[in-house]
């Protein structure tokens, strides 16, 4: 537990409004633990959800985030609430995939950071998008995000 919770968590530990759109969404950060410790921070979200800007038809993705904080560490409260703004969102996939990565770098300037977003198949084709900041440092352990390629019923 936090010795001390930040005072400017506007959501953590109270009945919070579903915003209706990612740019509503407020991301909200605290101090990371361990600065200065190369330490990998993962967030998986397989029932992600967006729609499709042309047709509003749902579009389906399981999210992988990693990073290794620099001096912050995004509130989990928050993170859900802004994925879940998507819902109502139409994008195609990589702007998804991409907006929710720029977003974090602005957030929290981590040291390193990797977005592996894994879409299911929309007419017969699966789109899978992934994105990383540059290499993790020395030394950092990075599992694989263990995510497989789809393969269909068969």
């Amino acid at each position: 537990m936090l010795d001390t919770v930040p005072s400017d968590l506007t959501q953590l530990g109270q009945p919070t409004v579903w915003p209706q759109s990612p740019a509503e969404a407020r991301l909200e950060r605290v101090p990371a633990p361990a600065p200065g410790k190369h330490y990998v921070v993962r967030f998986a979200a397989p029932e992600f959800t967006s729609l499709c800007p042309l047709t509003s038809q749902p579009d389906f993705a399981h999210l992988v985030i990693d990073y290794i904080p620099s001096q912050w560490l995004v509130e989990s409260k928050s993170l859900k609430l802004f994925l879940g703004s998507f819902r109502n969102h139409g994008a195609f996939h990589e702007a998804c995939t991409m907006q929710i990565a720029e977003r974090l770098m602005e957030l929290l300037t981590p040291v390193w950071f990797r977005i592996g977003a894994y879409w299911y198949p929309r007419g017969g084709i699966p789109i899978d998008v992934f994105w990383q900041s540059g290499a993790p440092p020395d030394g950092a352990w990075v599992p694989e995000q263990g995510v497989p390629g789809y393969r269909g019923r068969g």
